[in-house]
């Protein structure tokens, strides 16, 4: 494709982009194309269900990161799928108007998926490699804050066009233009990056079919035998349990009429609100988040770190009994969420960066715990529409906060491998 070659560039030329790129693709299948195929006619319980499984590959990518560690560099894999991915989003686009749309734009989105979860084992691979401990902790924050203004471009401003293309040219060419939207901006990074992002550390070639799958049965092997890795399982996974829930049923909730327990909001107020203020407040507690820990040390924070993530899910449920008119209130209760939720999320990252990934596999393992991550995150999300849809709004964000209980059970008990990974790990 292009010859590449080793070299340094400031954290601060490319963190933001890659982790932006990272972010965009995920947003987009995971809460923009929900309320896509809502305004399209689709049902909750399938919207939920197949906008969740979907997203398997960030579960299974663990599958195939060993194979990144053997051929070409990170970088190449990194550009190479966001160009990928911006052409699948073009076809996308042009499914929209078929008549099977729903299952040929599902298939597509499918195939971003993959190409989405292999760009994200390649950019981290790139954070691990060329980063050291400290300024992992320090750019923790801007790796956050990235991946979520993809939040606000995709759940808050191409929402919000798509909501006021709707009423000019109708659902289908509104959502047309919007998925080609995605393509460009992710092509435009692909070429960014070409010049702009660090190699990473260069692959070991092999040599046959056979020794690649000795590697990867080692890598598994490997990431099965670290010190406390059950207890490390357990933690990712309930970590965002209570979220898995919630995110993709709260803008149907936001979309849904009042008489059917929802707050009647426009898909323009949606992107406004949830998708642009929501996060937006993300964002500042990302960062805030991150120079906390590098004040304080990860072990020393972990605790009040879940509380953020998690106590903030009550919003929603007093949302969903109050159904409140006024858009300052529902505005003020989703920055609360999404300021909590940034603050808290970074730990999650860089617990899984400075506990879980240290050793010859980084990028690989790594990648296994993110997946693992996705895995518990993608469970509830794929059966939280049927919930939603059986029991009603109010009594679906009582769950939620159930939910909330085991992690912050996981996280007050959850024992470290490396206390002080700033000199252990160097």
């Amino acid at each position: 494709m292009y010859e590449i070659k080793p070299t340094y560039r400031k954290p601060s030329l490319w963190i933001p982009s890659a982790y932006f790129a990272m972010g965009l693709p995920f947003v987009a299948i995971a809460q923009a194309s929900a309320l896509m195929y809502k305004n399209m006619g689709i049902s909750n319980t399938q919207i939920a269900l197949w906008t969740s499984l979907i997203m398997l590959p960030w579960t299974l990518k663990p599958l195939w990161s060993p194979v990144l560690e053997m051929f070409k560099t990170k970088k190449y894999f990194v550009v190479a799928t966001q160009i990928v991915t911006g052409i699948t989003f073009a076809l996308v686009a042009l499914s929209l108007p078929l008549d099977g749309f729903f299952r040929y734009s599902i298939a597509l989105l499918g195939v971003i998926a993959i190409s989405g979860a292999t760009h994200d084992i390649a950019t981290d691979g790139v954070y691990l490699s060329v980063l050291p401990p400290r300024l992992q902790a320090k750019y923790i924050g801007w790796q956050g804050a990235a991946y979520n203004i993809a939040k606000i471009i995709s759940g808050g401003g191409f929402v919000y066009l798509a909501g006021k293309l709707e009423q000019s040219l109708g659902v289908t060419s509104a959502w047309m233009f919007v998925m080609a939207s995605y393509g460009l901006v992710m092509i435009f990074l692909g070429l960014y990056h070409i010049k702009m992002l660090p190699s990473g550390e260069k692959a070991t070639q092999v040599q046959s079919l056979s020794e690649g799958f000795t590697t990867l049965w080692h890598v598994i092997k490997t990431f099965f035998q670290k010190k406390l890795i059950l207890w490390y399982i357990m933690f990712i996974i309930l970590y965002r349990f209570a979220e898995g829930f919630a995110v993709k049923i709260v803008p149907l909730f936001f979309k849904a009429t009042v008489a059917d327990g929802g707050l009647g909001m426009t898909t323009s107020e949606i992107g406004l609100v949830y998708g642009t203020f929501g996060a937006g407040a993300f964002v500042l507690g990302s960062l805030l988040g991150g120079y906390y820990i590098s004040s304080r040390g990860l072990k020393n924070v972990l605790f009040k770190l879940a509380l953020f993530f998690n106590v903030p899910f009550v919003v929603y449920t007093l949302l969903a009994f109050y159904q409140p008119e006024s858009i300052y209130y529902i505005t003020a209760a989703v920055v609360l969420e999404y300021f909590g939720y940034g603050f808290g999320f970074v730990g999650l990252i860089l617990f899984m960066m400075q506990q879980i990934a240290p050793g010859k596999y980084k990028m690989a393992h790594y990648a296994f715990a993110t997946g693992v991550m996705n895995l518990g995150f993608m469970i509830p999300s794929a059966i939280s529409g049927y919930i939603s849809d059986l029991v009603g709004y109010k009594l679906f964000f009582i769950w939620v906060l159930i939910a909330t209980v085991p992690a912050l059970l996981v996280s007050y008990f959850v024992p470290f491998t490396y206390a002080n990974p700033e000199k252990e790990l160097n």
